[in-house]
């Protein structure tokens, strides 16, 4: 038995045989990107059949430099990767040295910090949803954003003497005490930042061409975000009900229950994660009153503990994790028992939910891409870390 082979010629077609399929590089310094991000498109016309973050351009090697500075200074370098989210970056390396050390950290510290941290988580968001209506041509709500920002800025300025890298926490509690009459113009801020959020659903949610740009847009399915990891405002606004402040409870949120709101959507697209975005300041704002009122029945006490000059953590290993605004970070300290962590690997939120393009954007339009992206959320900082 022969076996017949097929031979398929092709002629005469000239230039069509050539593909169509163009690469386009957006970044590292396009406008439509945020900061040194690179993607790299695969277009067929005007839509998109292959995506990948390209990530790299903005490495400082932090976790190679936290091996050579002792515990107290480490906080400086955590500070930055998300430049937006600083207090919260503190908060996860003292948090997982503190449990190194297996130390009770004071009341007041524990109630301050986690007012600090929503406060925090406030600011984070309200730049968001400044700045992603901008990328899709609304100027307007950038000014509030900003307006609003100041607000809360000024009070964690007065507290800290940062107004981006608060520097504020330390291992076992806080540097400061907080000054006298500040618990009273924070009441303020987060009550006049309250008063005047609906500018966001008048001016955002309500305008038809920001909705007709975001709904059904860049959907991600549940599926997608177990399989990479994605965390924070991004998975719960797929249905992804999943919050470490609820579901495995840190610093002073055991206490918050009746509080705290893990705010979810089901649609996973554009509008929902803005959605869910907006609807987390209002409840962070609430935990903040909250925080506020506690502390106002707090009697004087510490707000740290005394440190021996030389602090040195014991040989061993530990893993703290934080619901940062943008997610999940991870925090693994190992310790050979010096002044130094051995090693410190961050697991950064917004690495894992950058991947996620690469599923999200074929078969998606050119025109869609600065929507979808600008969605995520994501500071490249925390991505290169």
């Amino acid at each position: 038995m022969s076996l017949m082979t097929q031979t398929e010629t092709t002629v005469g077609i000239g230039g069509a045989a050539e593909s169509t399929d163009m690469v386009l590089n957006i970044g590292p310094q396009h406008p439509s990107t945020h900061g040194v991000l690179r993607l790299r498109l695969v277009l067929d016309g005007e839509r998109i059949e292959r995506a990948e973050p390209v990530v790299g351009y903005m490495h400082r090697g932090a976790e190679k430099l936290f091996e050579a500075r002792d515990y107290r200074q480490i906080i400086v370098l955590a500070n930055r990767h998300d430049w937006l989210s600083a207090f919260s970056n503190e908060l996860g390396v003292v948090l997982a040295v503190e449990r190194m050390l297996g130390m009770e950290v004071p009341e007041r510290a524990v109630w301050t910090r986690t007012l600090l941290a929503e406060l925090n988580r406030v600011l984070n968001h309200l730049m968001f949803l400044g700045s992603y209506p901008l990328e899709l041509g609304g100027i307007t709500p950038v000014f509030h954003a900003f307006r609003e920002r100041e607000e809360l800025q000024n009070v964690m300025e007065e507290v800290s003497g940062g107004r981006m890298h608060y520097m504020f926490n330390r291992v076992g509690g806080l540097k400061d005490d907080l000054p006298a009459g500040w618990r009273d113009r924070a009441r303020h801020a987060v009550a006049a930042v309250r008063s005047r959020m609906g500018t966001f659903d008048d001016l955002v949610l309500g305008n038809e061409i920001f909705r007709g740009r975001t709904r059904g847009i860049g959907v991600l399915s549940p599926q997608l975000v177990h399989a990479y990891g994605v965390s924070g405002p991004l998975a719960r606004a797929s249905g992804v009900d999943f919050d470490l402040r609820r579901d495995e409870p840190y610093l002073a949120y055991g206490a918050l229950a009746d509080t705290l709101r893990v705010v979810t959507r089901q649609a996973g697209d554009c509008l929902a994660r803005f959605e869910v975005l907006l609807d987390q300041v209002h409840n962070s704002l609430d935990l903040a009153d909250a925080c506020l009122d506690r502390l106002a029945e707090l009697p004087p006490g510490p707000v740290n503990q005394r440190l021996p000059k030389v602090l040195k953590a014991p040989e061993g290993a530990t893993y703290a994790w934080t619901e940062n605004p943008l997610g999940l970070n991870g925090y693994y300290l190992v310790s050979k028992g010096e002044k130094t962590p051995y090693r410190l690997k961050l697991r950064s939120a917004s690495f894992n939910n950058i991947q996620a393009l690469t599923e999200l954007l074929p078969g998606t339009l050119v025109a869609d891409m600065v929507a979808i992206l600008g969605s995520f959320f994501f500071v490249v900082g925390d991505i290169d870390k």
